[in-house]
């Protein structure tokens, strides 16, 4: 596969270190790292293009290296922040980064018996142990201070009048070129990838490598997205989307791409997904005979599920936006609700067995007034004029009442004014 070829064609390459670059991947099979630094104990969806393009490194016949932030985590990267990082312990750090490892191996092959299979490696296993003198002396004299204040990731800081940067943060740069410079010693690493933001970090251990080493290293940078629209990819209005099921539940993230603008849907085919290029350029001529159906859509939603969370849980965020598409809600099983219940739609619990509808609904802040506040006449109106659903049923009887009877599973009640606003009401049990 000319992985680079591949690359280029679905957007995938922001910029590239070495103009031979063509040639060193295509004459052997090459070692290469992308870095995380653990800031949480999940990654979201902006991870996925790092990740995913190590995978594709990988299909080629390549060693992917996964670098966890160990030690750097314990600096902070000043890299597109317009503040400081708040500083963590190392145990806060090695916990978090502990978190991330099942969602590393989700997306590579850790079979140490293949010549490519992928490893996670701390960075704190030699950070730890360098003394200051020595790497001042040693890799802090091949760096010019001019030429690293004018990276975009330390320049940005400094020109604000309200924020600079600590020394803290300005000394990151030397660390992750330090990293590159380990690795090409001691795994033969000989390419760093990474986001447009960390075209400055790479570089510099490139430089480095070929000062210390006389060897030539290579880096390749992916684009940071944004939407057509300018808004920030990744975010929704529950906030970010993580990759942890545990936190944005499988139906959320299915939604979240179903959501994808016409504009970006074939762009995200591309980047997010192992679909061929002919496949993808099949189904945008399909969707332009019928837009109405935004395939592109579903099947960006399902790919990108299926890849992070699986099969089983893809079909279980399908069912639930079927589900509540067509108001077959009692279809739904219990491990569903509770999809729903963690993040899907708004919800609230009710610890009492009963509740009138018209409560319910001003407890739910589904019945309020054009002057934004929630009243039991306005409720009524909703409900006599038939805007209410509850559990995929119109309900027009204002006295309507919810018990454990008559919810899903003994306490689900999805509570529906309109096409588009719901409210899960849980009734708990004391």
């Amino acid at each position: 596969m000319d992985i680079l070829k591949d690359l280029q064609r679905r957007e995938l390459i922001a910029q590239i270190a070495g103009e031979d670059l063509t040639d060193h991947l295509t004459i052997g099979h090459r070692t290469l790292y992308c870095g995380f630094d653990p800031t949480a104990d999940s990654l979201h969806v902006g991870s996925l293009i790092p990740l995913l393009t190590l995978r594709r490194f990988q299909l080629a016949g390549h060693r992917p290296l996964i670098i966890l932030g160990g030690g750097t985590g314990l600096i902070g990267d000043p890299s597109l922040k317009s503040t400081e990082r708040p500083l963590r312990t190392r145990q806060e750090i090695q916990a978090l980064g502990e978190a991330l490892h099942p969602q590393f191996t989700r997306f590579l092959d850790f079979d140490s018996t293949n010549k490519n299979g992928a490893a996670i490696i701390n960075n704190l296993d030699w950070l730890e142990d360098s003394r200051l003198l020595t790497f001042l002396r040693d890799i802090g004299k091949h760096f010019s201070v001019k030429a690293m204040v004018n990276k975009e990731s330390v320049r940005g800081r400094i020109e604000r009048d309200d924020e600079g940067i600590s020394f803290t943060e300005f000394s990151y740069m030397l660390l992750q070129a330090y990293d590159f410079l380990h690795l090409y010693r001691q795994y033969g690493c000989s390419v760093q990838i990474g986001g447009s933001d960390q075209w400055g970090n790479i570089t510099e251990g490139i430089n480095l490598i070929r000062r210390l080493e006389q060897g030539t290293a290579y880096g390749l940078t992916t684009p940071l997205l944004v939407r057509t629209d300018g808004t920030k990819f990744g975010k929704t209005e529950y906030g970010t989307v993580w990759l942890n099921a545990g936190i944005t539940s499988p139906y959320r993230f299915y939604q979240f791409w179903i959501n994808t603008p016409d504009t970006d849907v074939y762009r995200y085919l591309r980047l997010f997904t192992f679909l061929s290029g002919d496949k993808i350029d099949e189904i945008e001529r399909s969707d332009l005979n019928a837009p109405a159906r935004r395939e592109g859509q579903h099947i960006l939603a399902r790919e990108v599920t299926r890849l992070v969370h699986g099969e089983e849980a893809m079909q279980s965020a399908q069912a639930i936006s079927t589900a509540l598409f067509d108001g077959s809600v009692g279809d739904l099983d219990t491990q569903q609700w509770e999809q729903l219940a963690l993040d899907g739609v708004p919800s609230s619990q009710w610890g009492q067995p009963q509740i009138s509808l018209a409560d319910a609904l001003v407890h739910t802040q589904l019945a309020l007034t054009p002057r934004g506040v929630a009243t039991a006449g306005q409720a009524r109106k909703f409900i006599c004029s038939n805007a209410i659903t509850v559990n995929g049923t119109k309900v027009a009887d204002p006295q309507h009442t919810l018990t454990y009877n008559n919810a899903m599973h003994g306490c689900y009640h999805l509570l529906q004014r309109g096409k588009k606003q719901y409210h899960l009401l849980i009734m708990t049990r004391r």
